[in-house]
C-alpha cells in the first residue's frame, strides 16, 4: 500500500526525563495549533511513548507508565487541537529504546558477544553509571507482545491517521531469546556472521508482523518504520510500509553527503518518500538552538529537487509550550515550499545513468567511493539514480560501478545483457572483480586481474580524449590500483607511468612520496566498446581529497560512453542541476541549487548565506518541442532557443533555489 504524504511536516520529538516536573502544564492546544498552521505545517509526528519509556496520554493498560508528572492527557489535546486545523497527526512509538521497560525487564535487553547490553548499529548500551537510553530491547523477546497491547491501545484510545515506529534496525544479538531461536532453527549463534544475517531476519519480522497486526486495527493509517537510513536492505519489507522517511541531519552524524545519495536510491523504489532534517543547530535533543535559515531553506529545496516532502525536526520543551521563534523559522521556509508545491506535486526525476550503491555490499550509511562518484556526478550536471542489483538497468543509458562493489554470476549475467541493449558501463578498481576479489569478470572488457600494482601512488599522463582539458603531464594517482593485463579486444588509453621506487625505509624522496621516473608501465585505462574501466579507486580517490584531473577523466569517459547529455550548464561545481518530470501538464521543472556548506567548525558543516548567481546558461535535450519556459513560481517568462532537440535558455538570477519550467507543446513527450 502507497499512501500519499503532505508536503510540510515536522516530526516533534518529545523524550522527557521523569526528573522534570509538571510536564505539559503549559500546553495551549490553540497556540500549539495556531502556531504550526501560520508556519504552514500540515502534518506533525506527535508522541505516545519515548525512548526514556513514559507514555503521554491516559493509558488504562500501562498506567505505571504514565508520564509520572504529565498535567494532563497531552497527545488526546495535541492530536484534538491539530484536527481542529485540519493537520495530520501520526503518532510516534519508540520500539528497541525504552529505558522504563530496559530497567522493569533487563531479560529483554539484547547483549553483546561477550555478555554485555548492546545498543543498535554495533555500538555498546549504556553503562549503569552513564547518561543516556541507548539499550537495545529484542523484539523476538515478550517485550513484542507489550508493543502489540500497547499499539492496541493507542487505537482503542486516539483518533489514528498513521503510526511513526522509531529505532528499528538490526542488533547483533546474544541474549536467550536469540541463541534459543538460532538453535531451533538450526543455526549457530556463535558465529558471528550467522548471528548478523540473523539480527536482519529478526528485524524483518517484526516489521512485517507489526505491519500485519496495524493493518487488523486500521488497513487506512499510514505505517512508517525508521532506522535512520534507507538501504537496499528494506527491500524485503517493503510491503510493510506506506511512504519511506529519510532521516538526515546534515548537522549531525549524517553530514551533507547522506542525503542527496540515500534521496537518489529511495526515490527508486516506487514509494512516496520525503526527506526529514532539523531545526536544530547539531541534532536531536540540542534544545534552544535554530539552524541557519540559509541551511535549513537549502536541506528543504533539496528534498523537492530530488522527487521528495519535507519533514523538520523539532523538540517540544517539557512544558509543552511551543516555540514561537522555531515556528517563524519553519514558516519562512515552509512558506516558499507550499508556493513552489504546484511545480513539484506528481514530479519523477529524469536521468540519463544510474550508480550502483555499494550500500548493497558494505551496509556503509556513506561508503566513500559512492560519495566520491555522486560529487563528481552532481558537480557535473549529470542526472543519475542510485540503484541496487535488483533494479531495472534498461531505465539507464550508463551504469556506473564504484569501487568497492562485487559481480556475481547472476549480476554478471545483467549486465551482459545490459550491454547488448545498447547500455554503457563505466567500473572502477575492484568493482570489475568476482565476489572473491580474484578474477576479473566485467562483462563487455577483455582484462586479467594480477593482483596489486606493483607502484603506489603512480601516475597518468592524459592523452587523447580521455584526457581532454588535462595538460599532457603526470598527474599523482595516490591510492594502490590493481594490477591488469589488457586482452586482445580491449584499448588502453592510459598506461600507469611509474615512480623511480616505491617509498619505504630504505628507499624515500621528499615529504610524500617519489616522483614520475618516466617510464611507462601496466595499463590503468581500459576501453572495450561501451564500456571503460579504471584500475584506480577514482572515485574513493576524490572522496578523500577531490583532485580535479581525477573528476576530469571520470567525466571525459562518460563524455565518450553518453555523448548527449540532459544538462550543461555554465556554473560552478557547487551548482546542484535537478530535472523533473510532471505529466499534467507536460514539463519539465529544472532546479538551480546554489547553497555552500562549509566547515567553519571543528565539527559540523555550516552554510551561512546564500551566494546569488547570475546568467547561468543552461543547454538541454528535451524529448519535444518547447512552447514556453518560465521561472517558477514567479511566472517570469524566459527567451530560448531550440534546434531539434537541444533547447538553449539563460537564467538571469539564482538566489539559492530556483525552479525552471519547460512546458512543450505536445502531450506525448518522454
Amino acid at each position: 500500500m502507497n499512501i500519499a504524504q503532505p508536503f510540510r511536516q515536522i516530526h516533534l520529538d518529545f523524550h522527557t526525563s521523569e526528573q522534570i516536573p509538571a510536564v505539559g502544564a503549559a500546553f495551549d492546544p490553540e497556540q500549539f495549533a495556531a502556531t504550526l498552521a501560520r508556519a504552514r505545517v500540515n502534518s506533525i509526528n506527535l508522541f505516545a511513548r519515548c525512548h526514556h519509556g513514559w507514555i503521554y496520554f491516559d493509558t488504562r493498560r500501562f498506567p505505571e507508565r504514565r508520564h509520572p508528572t504529565m498535567q494532563r492527557s497531552l497527545l488526546r489535546e495535541q492530536i484534538a487541537a491539530c484536527h481542529a486545523y485540519g493537520i495530520r497527526t501520526p503518532i510516534y512509538v519508540s520500539v528497541q529504546w525504552d529505558d522504563f521497560t530496559a530497567r522493569q525487564h533487563p531479560e529483554w535487553l539484547a547483549l553483546t558477544a561477550d555478555g554485555r547490553i548492546a545498543n543498535i548499529y554495533g555500538r555498546p548500551g549504556t553503562p549503569p553509571y552513564q547518561a543516556g537510553f541507548y539499550r537495545a530491547l529484542c523484539v523476538n523477546s515478550p517485550y513484542l507482545d507489550f508493543l502489540k497491547a500497547h499499539v492496541e491501545e493507542i487505537f482503542e484510545i486516539l483518533p489514528v491517521d498513521g503510526l511513526w515506529f522509531d529505532i528499528v534496525t538490526p542488533v547483533d544479538d546474544s541474549s536467550v531469546w536469540t541463541r534459543t531461536a538460532m538453535l531451533e532453527e538450526g543455526l549457530d549463534p556463535a558465529d558471528p556472521a550467522q548471528r548478523s544475517a540473523y539480527a536482519h531476519t529478526v528485524i524483518d519480522r517484526f516489521k512485517r508482523e507489526m505491519a500485519d497486526f496495524v493493518r487488523r486495527l486500521d488497513p487506512t493509517c499510514s505505517l512508517f518504520f525508521n532506522s535512520g537510513h534507507i538501504s537496499p536492505r528494506i527491500r524485503p519489507t517493503l510491503d510493510a510500509y506506506t511512504h519511506l522517511e529519510i532521516e538526515s541531519l546534515p548537522s549531525g552524524e549524517w553530514g551533507y553527503a547522506h542525503f542527496p545519495l540515500t534521496a537518489r536510491y529511495t526515490r527508486t523504489l516506487g514509494k512516496e518518500w520525503l526527506g526529514m532534517t532539523g531545526k536544530f543547530h547539531t541534532q536531536w535533543g540540542d534544545f534552544h538552538s535554530f539552524k541557519n535559515r540559509a541551511a535549513l531553506e537549502f536541506e528543504c529545496f533539496q528534498m523537492l529537487a530530488l522527487g521528495g516532502k519535507c519533514c523538520i525536526g523539532d523538540q517540544l520543551h517539557p512544558s509543552g509550550a511551543i516555540c514561537e521563534t522555531t515556528y517563524d523559522l519553519i514558516g519562512h521556509i515552509y512558506r516558499q515550499v507550499e508556493a513552489k508545491e504546484p511545480w513539484c506535486r506528481d514530479a519523477r526525476p529524469v536521468v540519463e545513468m544510474a550508480l550502483l550503491s555499494s550500500g548493497e555490499f558494505t551496509d556503509e550509511r556513506t561508503p566513500p567511493a559512492d560519495v566520491g562518484a555522486m560529487r563528481m556526478l552532481q558537480e557535473s550536471g549529470f542526472q543519475f539514480d542510485v540503484i541496487d542489483t535488483s533494479a531495472d538497468l534498461t531505465r539507464y543509458r550508463l551504469l556506473i560501478l564504484p569501487d568497492t562493489v562485487r559481480i556475481s554470476a547472476a549480476f554478471a549475467e545483467k549486465l551482459r545483457d545490459y550491454l547488448a541493449q545498447n547500455g554503457a558501463i563505466l567500473a572502477a578498481f575492484e568493482a570489475a572483480l568476482d565476489p572473491d576479489g580474484r578474477a576479473f569478470v566485467l562483462p563487455g572488457c577483455d582484462a586479467r586481474y594480477l593482483g596489486e600494482a606493483p607502484y603506489s601512488p603512480d601516475f597518468i599522463v592524459p592523452r587523447g580524449a580521455i584526457g581532454a582539458g588535462l595538460p599532457e603531464t603526470e598527474h599523482v594517482m595516490y591510492r594502490r590500483a590493481v594490477h591488469i593485463q589488457a586482452g586482445e579486444r580491449a584499448e588502453t588509453l592510459a598506461r600507469a607511468t611509474l615512480p623511480y621506487f616505491n617509498r619505504t625505509w630504505r628507499h624515500y624522496c621528499s615529504h610524500r612520496h617519489t616522483p614520475s621516473a618516466g617510464v611507462e608501465g601496466y595499463p590503468v585505462i581500459l576501453r572495450q566498446n561501451s564500456v571503460i574501466y579504471f584500475a584506480h579507486p577514482i572515485f574513493s580517490q576524490y572522496y578523500d581529497n577531490g583532485p580535479r584531473w581525477c573528476k576530469t577523466l571520470v567525466c571525459n569517459a562518460i563524455d565518450m560512453l553518453l555523448p548527449e547529455r540532459l544538462v550543461r550548464h555554465n556554473g560552478p561545481g557547487t551548482l546542484i542541476v535537478t530535472i523533473n518530470e510532471q505529466r499534467d501538464p507536460m514539463r519539465w521543472i529544472v532546479h538551480l541549487l546554489h547553497y555552500i556548506p562549509i566547515r567553519a567548525s571543528h565539527a559540523i558543516d555550516l552554510i551561512d548565506d546564500v551566494i546569488p548567481l547570475f546568467d547561468v546558461t543552461l543547454t538541454l535535450r528535451v524529448p519535444a518541442v518547447v512552447a514556453r519556459v518560465s521561472c517558477e513560481p514567479e511566472s517570469q517568462s524566459l527567451n530560448f532557443e531550440q534546434t531539434g532537440h537541444t533547447v538553449r535558455l539563460t537564467v538571469p538570477r539564482i538566489d539559492g533555489h530556483q525552479m525552471v519550467a519547460l512546458t512543450f507543446q505536445t502531450q506525448d513527450a518522454r
